[in-house]
């Protein structure tokens, strides 16, 4: 992998990871742009405990634009974009109307390859292996940042997700503290050590679906199954078989055998709903240690945190969408209309020939 930095107009830093060494990334940024101005806050709800990010500039950023004004896409001739090269393998970029900013954060967005009729599930297990080691890079370097307490890189896949910008590419959060369902994880774990006389609550529960008709597929390094209290129609978590607190933490064997596992999951999530349905709208979200201080979870520490992806769809049955009403927004007591066994059954039966 080769890593470029640069700067776009409004002085904003772009990153372009290549596959080949010889690659030469000299473009320039030719778009007339302002300094980026952005009103990015966080507020804390004293009832809750929680923090929310209060973004106003927002409101007018970029919104469902044709394919041939995509800010995505490479640059060509007179269509300048947000990449000023004319081509590229993966590229990262600090968002142009981020949600953190500043002390609150940063947030960055990850194209995921040039071609803006592609998908993920479409990448070569090389290709995916880069993105793999993109979010890895850029997980460490944020890690570094004064700001930063916690990093989360996910893909927001679908127009039924509210994605507005068609091309594949997913996003990076650097939050300014440990967002609250990591923390809910890290009291549980907590509670589960003091109560076992030192079990990790994760290895338990991995070890719990190995063995179960919940799991949906295994390699020799990752495993993918449906939990016992799903909350989503169809969601699999994907964990690798060593513990590890971060995405740093995978050694060679899993991260050359995680393209492969992680392309099969995406694809068979297309075909759930059978092939004459649109792809399959998903959220797929990378859960990771925080690397601030974790004295508030008494007696855990980041090694006892397991990283894994969890990746989950909205849409219930064919042309039907689970939506958030009363009990899921108005309590955060989820009902699920999909029992997770027969999701599991469902996803290995459209395993790729």
């Amino acid at each position: 992998m080769k890593k470029t930095s640069t700067r776009l107009a409004d002085g904003r830093e772009l990153i372009y990871y290549d596959l080949r060494d010889d690659s030469v990334r000299d473009a320039t940024d030719r778009r007339p742009l302002d300094r980026t101005v952005t009103t990015s806050e966080i507020r804390r709800d004293p009832l809750l405990g929680d923090s929310v990010a209060i973004a106003s500039h927002r409101q007018g950023r970029t919104y469902h634009p044709p394919a041939d004004e995509c800010p995505l896409c490479p640059s060509e001739g007179e269509r300048l974009s947000e990449i000023p090269d004319s081509s590229y393998d993966v590229v990262v970029f600090e968002n142009r109307f981020p949600s953190l900013a500043g002390d609150s954060g940063r947030c960055e967005v990850v194209c995921f390859t040039s071609d803006h009729n592609a998908s993920f599930a479409d990448l070569t297990e090389e290709q995916a292996r880069l993105v793999l080691d993109a979010w890895t890079d850029r997980t460490s370097e944020l890690s570094h940042l004064p700001s930063v307490a916690q990093v989360f890189c996910f893909e927001n896949r679908g127009a039924e997700i509210g994605v507005t910008l068609g091309h594949p590419h997913g996003q990076i959060y650097a939050y300014p503290f440990t967002t609250p369902r990591t923390a809910l994880m890290l009291r549980s774990a907590a509670t589960h050590k003091e109560m076992t006389g030192g079990e990790n609550l994760f290895d338990a529960v991995l070890e719990r679906e190995l063995a179960g008709e919940r799991l949906v597929l295994e390699g020799e390094h990752w495993a993918a199954f449906v939990p016992y209290a799903a909350h989503w129609p169809y969601e699999v978590h994907l964990y690798p078989k060593r513990r590890v607190p971060d995405l740093l933490g995978l050694d060679e064997d899993a991260r050359t055998e995680f393209p492969k596992v992680y392309l099969e999951l995406l694809r068979r999530f297309d075909r759930i709903f059978g092939e004459s349905e649109p792809p399959t709208p998903y959220i797929a979200a990378w859960h990771q240690a925080p690397f601030g201080s974790l004295e508030e979870f008494d007696g855990v520490v980041r090694e006892d945190f397991a990283l894994h992806l969890e990746l989950f769809t909205i849409r219930r049955t064919s042309g039907k969408l689970k939506f958030l009403a009363g009990s899921e927004s108005g309590m955060n007591v989820f009902i699920n209309d999909v029992p997770p066994e027969r999701a599991a059954e469902r996803l290995r039966e459209v395993a790729s020939s």
